[in-house]
C-alpha cells in the first residue's frame, strides 16, 4: 500500500518536477483532492517519468487511475500530455495537451514563482493569499 499525500498541503507542494506537476493537474481535473492524494503516489511509483507512462500497458495505467473517474479521458490526457512534454520548452504550460488555465496558473506559481498571475481557482487564490502574500 502507498502512503497518501499529506492532507494539509496542496498536491503541488508535494510533488517533484514539472512533469509530475502536470500529472497532478490532470488528475485533479473534475476530481476531489482526496482521491488524487491517494492515487498519485502509486501512479508515480509505477510511472516516475513520461517515458515510463508512454510505454506502459494501457490497462495497467487505467487500473491505477480508475478511482479518479473519467478513466479513458484521463488516460488519453496523461499520455498525450506526456508525449508533448518530451519536446516542451518549459514556458507556456497550455501548450501541453490537457493543461488549461488552472494548470498554467499552478505551474507559474509553483515552478516559476510568478506570483503576478491572477488565478480563478479558489485553492490557488488561497495559497497565494495565505502562503505567499502574508510572507512578503
Amino acid at each position: 500500500m502507498f502512503d497518501p499525500l499529506r492532507d494539509d498541503l496542496m498536491v503541488q507542494q508535494q510533488i517533484h518536477g514539472s512533469w509530475q506537476h502536470m500529472v497532478g493537474v490532470i488528475m485533479l481535473n473534475q476530481t476531489g483532492r482526496k482521491p488524487v492524494k491517494t492515487t498519485l503516489p502509486e501512479f508515480l511509483y509505477w510511472f516516475p517519468t513520461p517515458y515510463a507512462l508512454i510505454n506502459a500497458d494501457e490497462e495497467f495505467v487505467k487500473s491505477i487511475i480508475k478511482p479518479l473517474g473519467m478513466v479513458n479521458v484521463r488516460y488519453q490526457r496523461l499520455v498525450r500530455m506526456s508525449q508533448d512534454y518530451l519536446t516542451w520548452d518549459g514556458n507556456d504550460a497550455t501548450k501541453l495537451y490537457g493543461i488549461g488555465k488552472y494548470g498554467s496558473d499552478s505551474y507559474e506559481i509553483f515552478f516559476k514563482q510568478n506570483y503576478s498571475v491572477e488565478p480563478t481557482d479558489k485553492e490557488l487564490k488561497r495559497y497565494l493569499e495565505e502562503e505567499v502574500y502574508e510572507s512578503i
